[in-house]
């Protein structure tokens, strides 16, 4: 009798087991699910600003609406005020930013449509890697990779689409976190937004001195750039800004969100390009899902 009372309570408790681990796994799929909807609905908030941006036209700076972010906000803000659907639901957060991804220097501009490394961004590159602490070499390896990469030669390197993937062109995982803030591969080539640019990122691409870039960043604050001639005017007579390494404005930006649902924290990265009126995006990733804290 003994031994059937305990067989007869193993089976009840593995049984709830498993009933409470499907609820669980159900759970779990539910939240994802609900998360990435609502990271859905970030990227397409931000596709409505950027598209109400370009009718406005002109050039893109740091004091327009999309570039405030989006701070941490109660996802019930942007819901009806329906408590039937908003009963029982896990608190929710949301935050997001816009950020213009040609305020970097673009890797895909050292290489031509013909697939061949440009003399001149070449030397843009090498005065990136100098001004990220980086050996100069260091920019003929990346060059001398991507055009591969490009090619797709049978011993080509996979092409890489993100800086951290950098390392399949034969650089470190350190080299490549010290280019990050400096670098972006985009799809096309792109010039580098003088308006949102750092000062190193501009000399870099424009062959100009760190101190005459670090003055166009001050002139920025109290009136971006509406053209290049704009920017010409605060240099030397000598100084020649070429449209195809500089610019003032910008059509690839990279909207990031996060939502912070329980203990949970899921966070987005898309890049979209603004191709007047419309915004496409591009690629979405998701960049982590992890315990609070962890």
């Amino acid at each position: 009798a003994m031994v059937i009372v305990t067989l007869v309570a193993t089976l009840a408790a593995a049984m709830v087991w498993q009933q409470w681990r499907a609820v669980q796994v159900e759970a779990g799929e539910r939240m994802r699910m609900q998360a990435a909807w609502i990271l859905g609905g970030a990227v397409d908030w931000a596709r409505l600003i950027l598209r109400e941006d370009a009718r406005n036209g002109g050039a893109d700076s740091l004091d327009e609406p999309w570039a405030t972010p989006l701070a941490e906000t109660p996802l019930a803000t942007f819901l009806a005020a329906d408590k039937d659907h908003t009963d029982g639901a896990p608190e929710a957060f949301l935050s997001g930013s816009i950020t213009d991804a040609q305020a970097r220097y673009n890797l895909r501009s050292v290489v031509d449509d013909a697939g061949k490394v440009l003399p001149a961004e070449l030397e843009a590159l090498r005065r990136l890697c100098d001004a990220a602490g980086v050996a100069p070499e260091v920019a003929d390896r990346l060059a001398t990779g991507f055009a591969q990469a490009l090619a797709g030669a049978e011993d080509a390197p996979l092409q890489p689409r993100t800086v951290g993937q950098l390392t399949w062109l034969g650089i470190d995982e350190a080299t490549a976190r010290q280019l990050a803030p400096l670098l972006v591969l985009l799809p096309a080539r792109a010039p580098v937004n003088l308006n949102t640019a750092s000062k190193e990122v501009i000399a870099a691409a424009s062959g100009i001195d760190v101190a005459d870039a670090a003055r166009l960043v001050q002139l920025r604050q109290q009136a971006p750039f509406k053209t290049l001639q704009d920017a010409k005017k605060h240099l030397a007579p000598s100084v020649t800004l070429n449209p195809g390494q500089v610019s003032t404005a910008s059509q690839f930006f990279e909207v990031r969100g996060q939502l912070r649902m329980g203990d949970r924290i899921l966070q987005e990265r898309a890049l979209v390009q603004r191709r007047n009126p419309e915004v496409v995006t591009l690629r979405r990733e998701r960049v982590s899902l992890n315990d609070v804290g962890g």
